[in-house]
């Protein structure tokens, strides 16, 4: 019997916000597997004795990344991790945005302030400010031009806690008609889903954000598939995802743009697709049942098919 480890964090005092959870320790049980929510700086915890460390809802992890990276790097030594160590390491920090860029993929044009960078803002646009280690629009905040004095501020804060910041455009289409996250579970893709905007006009950057507004399943366009496949291509080590999400808006040309990759802990959102959890349990005890140094079945998404084509 596969052991597998949902690997999660402890919020308390609050209980846990993963709605997926209990519903994936259900179903792999019941699929014959032996699966146990453990949090990820549990320093009790085992990890060789798991033939599957699978990464679920460390949602902490972006105020800890160095601390949670190199948790990564010996959970991985020890058992099968997904995603695997080097990928948490490199999703971990959005400057991989530029990379991605420079690769020919379509994203939102960001600049990045690192401490003791001057406070270079736009005069000219609305924009977004936030760190690159970062997570549900915590310390994120949009700006207009004649609001640089309150952007600074916050930008001193963040230098001030040892934090890159990210400076983006404001994308206006979010407004109408949202962001999109499309998700991806061993080797293609698994279903979709389409939030409303995340930042509101004069929301502190410090302010709690509910992060998913308005969540509705959605149907990527060929458009969409096309972009979110070339940016998961382009990752390294990208043969061993298990599994991924990509977050698109529209371009000013209406063309799709990569927001951000979620290839550490993404919310799969099963409360509202829950016809996928047979497809993600499957990925997930041939990933368990895989031999160590053998290519972990990832999400590099494959040629269209019946699974993956836009109905």
């Amino acid at each position: 019997m596969p052991r597998v480890a949902l690997v999660t964090y402890d919020p308390r005092p609050e209980p846990s916000k993963d709605r997926d959870l209990p519903v994936l320790v259900r179903a792999l049980e019941e699929a014959g597997a032996g699966a146990e929510a453990v949090c990820w700086d549990d320093a009790g915890v085992d990890w060789a004795s798991y033939d599957l460390a699978l990464i679920r809802s460390t949602w902490d992890y972006s105020w800890r990344a160095a601390e949670f990276t190199a948790w990564a790097e010996r959970c991985a030594e020890a058992t099968r991790l997904a995603n695997p160590a080097p990928v948490v390491r490199w999703n971990a920090d959005k400057r991989y945005l530029g990379e991605l860029a420079e690769a020919g993929i379509p994203v939102v044009p960001t600049r990045y302030l690192a401490p003791g960078d001057p406070a270079d803002l736009p005069d000219d646009h609305e924009y977004v400010v936030k760190p690159t280690s970062g997570a549900g629009a915590r310390y994120a905040a949009r700006y207009t031009p004649d609001q640089h004095d309150t952007a600074v501020r916050h930008l001193t804060r963040m230098h001030g806690e040892g934090l890159t910041a990210m400076v983006q455009p404001y994308v206006r289409s979010i407004d109408t008609g949202g962001e999109r996250a499309l998700q991806f579970f061993g080797g293609g893709l698994l279903h979709a889903s389409r939030k409303r905007a995340v930042l509101a006009p004069g929301t502190a950057f410090d302010a709690t954000k509910v992060a998913h507004p308005g969540l509705e399943p959605w149907t990527p366009t060929a458009a969409e598939l096309d972009v979110a496949k070339r940016a998961l291509a382009a990752v390294p080590n990208a043969p061993e995802l298990l599994y991924a999400r990509v977050d698109l808006v529209d371009g000013d040309d209406g063309r799709p743009r990569v927001m951000e990759l979620e290839l550490v802990e993404p919310n799969l959102f099963l409360f509202l697709h829950p016809e996928s959890v047979p497809r993600v349990v499957e990925a997930i005890l041939a990933a368990a049942a895989a031999p160590q140094g053998r290519r972990t079945p990832g999400s590099t998404p494959a040629p269209p098919s019946a699974a993956t084509t836009p109905r």
